[in-house]
């Protein structure tokens, strides 16, 4: 069995459907389980259309017109449409459905977390029931899984945790003999349920997540994320154009490079599949024929010591310096004690005797936290940074990493440089506006001779 998910562009309209039907007949000999996001930018209108109901719009039912228009259309193309508006769970009542709750939002002006998850689910739901359906029309034996069935997650709206032990044991009760009946489940992704069924999401990119849980649930052999692009590359494809595709790599390199930025995989899809020891492949739908990028556990040598260059823009740097810290204990917890209380992750982070620098990428509360900060430091921000990650196994076994690319930066003056403690990164802190030059400089440094037996 291998689980397929398919991203929002890789379902954004009927022929993008039926590419993926074809991607999905030539592999039914592999007992495929289909997860999806929702179509193209679904989810964004859900969104905006909840925030103008709490505000009192009343355009939101023009908006609602538009989006139940878009996805009609497509069924059309497919020619669904009709076998859809027969089914209780078809195009027409699920409309029915978020009309009614957005009239009840129009009234209470009220966007709570619980509401923001209810509505913003519509999109999973609307994609997965019309792809079940097109693969049906198209000769594929498929059936719709509502996914708020299987994936029970706990109360924490936006951001829920799956209860693993329900969920799994739900997925192997119901998904695996449906699978090897020969025929194609198709759920939607990034949504679950509480243990009393009230509508959850895993968070924004969460469709990777489902597709990770549910490879582990059923004890899948590969768990592949179709999306549009043809895998990892060595670079942000936006900053560096002739990119090389990433082979192979460790799930550990996978982690932090979706962390530090590399969009093509969701940081939380690899925990499930690190648990169960699935490989992740990494495909683009509209070049199924590329091999895309596979990762495992033990990825075979390379003679290459990064493996990916991410970066993360829009990077506040803030600087704690108190002279009154010195030769006492404690100034670090003071600080975390007050990123905590006000929720704000932290990024990066160096420190000495009397000094703390760090990064953040969450500003909403900083003039809160800086406040607090200057009651027993001083207290600096630089806005307008970025992150400059450089990953690889190899970083830790090779002596002149950061000599190399310390000399590729000669003009460029980083801000903060921080080595993790994996040993997997070396992450510098740079100007927004020196962003681009430093990826070029570090990409042209150690991707010169590209090692064949990992990138191509």
């Amino acid at each position: 069995m291998i689980v397929m998910k398919f991203g929002g562009t890789s379902v954004e309209s009927a022929e993008a459907i039926q590419r993926v039907a074809g991607i999905v007949r030539a592999r039914l000999d592999r007992k495929p389980v289909v997860v999806v996001s929702a179509m193209g930018k679904t989810t964004n209108k859900l969104l905006e259309i909840a925030r103008m109901a709490a505000e009192g719009n009343h355009a939101t039912r023009g908006f609602l017109g538009q989006l139940k228009g878009f996805h009609v259309e497509e069924a059309e193309k497919l020619g669904i449409v009709d076998s859809l508006n027969r089914s209780p769970f078809g195009i027409q009542a699920t409309f029915e459905e978020l009309k009614e709750l957005v009239q009840a939002l129009l009234v209470m002006r009220e966007l709570s977390p619980r509401v923001i998850d209810a509505l913003s689910a519509y999109g999973e739901r609307l994609s997965s029931i019309i792809v079940a359906a097109g693969f049906q029309r198209l000769g594929i034996p498929a059936v719709h899984f509502d996914a708020r069935s299987y994936i029970k997650t706990d109360a924490r709206h936006t951001q829920a945790a799956p209860l693993l032990a329900e969920t799994y044991r739900r997925l192997e009760e119901e998904l695996i003999p449906t699978v090897n009946q020969g025929i194609v489940p198709v759920l939607g992704g990034f949504i679950g349920s509480t243990e009393d069924n009230v509508t959850t999401t895993l968070g924004r990119g969460g469709s990777d997540y489902t597709a990770s849980i549910v490879g582990a649930g059923i004890g899948a052999e590969e768990i592949q994320i179709w999306t549009d692009v043809d895998g990892m590359l060595t670079a942000d494809p936006t900053v560096i154009s002739d990119a090389h595709r990433v082979k192979v790599c460790s799930f550990a390199e996978a982690a932090e490079l979706a962390y530090f930025g590399a969009k093509v995989l969701h940081p939380a899809t690899v925990l499930p599949a690190i648990e169960k020891n699935i490989p992740v492949r990494i495909l683009n739908s509209r070049r199924p024929e590329v091999e895309g990028t596979l990762i495992v556990s033990n990825p075979p040598a390379s003679s290459s010591p990064i493996r990916s260059i991410a970066c993360k823009r829009n990077i506040t740097l803030v600087n704690i310096v108190s002279t009154r810290m010195l030769m006492a204990h404690g100034f670090l917890r003071r600080i975390f004690e007050v990123f905590d209380r006000y929720e704000t992750s932290v990024d990066m982070l160096a420190t000495s005797e009397v000094s703390v620098s760090l990064t953040i990428d969450n500003t909403r509360s900083l003039n809160a936290i800086r406040t607090e900060l200057e009651t027993f430091a001083e207290v600096s921000i630089e806005e307008n940074q970025a992150i400059v990650c450089m990953v690889g196994e190899n970083i830790r076994r090779c002596d002149n990493v950061s000599a190399r690319a310390f000399a590729a930066l000669d003009g460029i003056r980083p801000r903060m440089v921080s080595q993790g403690a994996s040993q997997l990164n070396l992450s510098i802190v740079v100007a927004a506006h020196d962003l681009q030059r430093a990826v070029e400089s570090l990409h042209r440094e150690f991707f010169r001779t590209p090692d064949a037996t990992s990138f191509e």
